[in-house]
């Protein structure tokens, strides 16, 4: 991967054009993975350290494939409009 091709993933994702809707699916997935996999902890209030650090990362995985997906469709739409 070449530096500008790291910079223009880096500059699409974190364009205001991805990042709210991936902060919104991440919200959306996140919560109901979360409650799915913790529901009891949560209600419960009993989470550990390690429930919360789980967490956290059920909402980061589908910020990131969000953004992933995101990236490479503009990338993909923006090559197509180069090549006609």
């Amino acid at each position: 991967i070449t530096d500008m091709n790291y910079e223009s993933f880096s500059s699409i994702a974190f364009s205001r054009k991805v990042m709210p809707s991936a902060i919104r699916v991440s919200l959306l997935v996140g919560t109901v993975l979360a409650f799915i996999n913790h529901g009891e902890k949560i209600l419960a209030m009993s989470l550990t350290v390690e429930d919360t650090f789980r967490i956290v990362l059920t909402y980061i995985v589908p910020y990131s494939v969000s953004t992933w997906s995101a990236v490479k469709a503009i990338r993909s739409t923006r090559v197509q409009t180069d090549n006609e």
